[in-house]
């Protein structure tokens, strides 16, 4: 007999995908439709959490934005039942990039050039809509085996400011995660589409060389290379990297934004002009995706671990 504690409202839990610090995760089948979707809960004892509630409310309302786009991963409902918090996502499981790297960047370099450009035109119909993700990483992005990519987590999020807000902006907490962080963006000033820009640009530094462009001996010194240190070229890791490939990842990732590309829809023109490898790489003949068991990609629409905004680094 199937217990009432596994249902949340017409949402019938079948698969717990991942336990995190503030809400889980759970495929769950509606009992009407049979159709399958991704449930993200809040844990019990976040439950009566006002700022966990309100956060997960706030990325309902930026999903309700993002409907049109194929490229961002749809937020459908935001729901409360058996008192916990909940909202009901498109169940798209496949891995997240972060997952698929730790077999090497040769595990995607075969498509890499569609994980590019659909990531991009997910970030890109994102600040169309006025959004900054403000936290683009490769956990950000999931994709899958034909190599269809969907941006996830929209946490942080915030509208790009301009007139009134522009001027009266007010420096808070700097939010975002360390790897991936902008000059700007660690200096709590106003951060537009360009900040996104950087993030990027270190995403694609891993994706094509298997590691983030800068590591640093403690949280302080990772954030200090940010800020001062020279921008390396990914062809310094990965001899098969083209030169305008490499070339345009450090333009993205320029220190101060006006010398960064001024929006992804210019990058888009860019890369799909150019090569991104000297020698085409192959398909690998033991797929990531295959042999990974327990890793699914669904769980990474869930919040990373905790309620400092200035997120901690995962461990892999």
């Amino acid at each position: 007999m199937t217990k009432t504690r596994d249902f949340y409202g017409p949402y019938r839990l079948t698969r717990l995908i991942r336990s995190g610090s503030t809400a889980e995760v759970w495929e769950a089948v509606e009992e009407h439709e049979q159709k399958r979707y991704a449930l993200k809960i809040l844990k019990a004892s976040m439950a009566k959490d006002k700022s966990e509630v309100a956060m997960l409310k706030h990325e309902y309302n930026v999903g309700q934005d993002l409907q049109n786009s194929p490229r961002i991963i749809k937020i459908l409902d935001f729901k409360t039942a058996n008192d916990r918090p909940f909202l009901v996502l498109e169940l798209f499981s496949e891995l997240n990039i972060k997952q698929a790297l730790r077999r090497g960047p040769d595990s995607l370099a075969f498509m890499l050039d569609k994980i590019i450009e659909q990531a991009a035109e997910g970030l890109y119909y994102m600040h169309t809509r006025g959004w900054i993700h403000l936290d683009v990483k490769p956990d950000n992005f999931l994709v899958s085996r034909d190599g269809e990519t969907k941006l996830i987590d929209f946490t942080i999020s915030e509208k790009k400011k301009t007139g009134l807000s522009k001027i009266f902006h007010r420096a808070s907490l700097a939010k975002g995660t360390r790897s991936y962080m902008a000059p700007e963006q660690i200096r709590r000033k106003i951060c537009d589409e360009r900040t996104d820009i950087y993030s990027f640009g270190c995403v694609l530094f891993e994706m094509a060389t298997g590691k983030p462009p800068y590591t640093g001996d403690t949280p302080n010194d990772l954030l200090n290379r940010h800020l001062q240190s020279s921008i390396p070229s990914a062809i310094a890791y990965n001899k098969n990297i083209s030169k305008p490939f490499a070339d345009l990842i450090k333009s993205m990732m320029a220190k101060s934004p006006a010398d960064r590309p001024p929006s992804l829809w210019e990058f888009l023109k860019e890369i799909r002009s150019m090569e991104l490898f000297n020698k085409r790489p192959r398909k690998p003949e033991i797929s990531v995706f295959d042999n990974m068991p327990g890793i699914r990609g669904a769980d990474d629409m869930i919040r990373k671990p905790s309620r400092d905004e200035l997120e901690p680094e995962e461990e892999t």
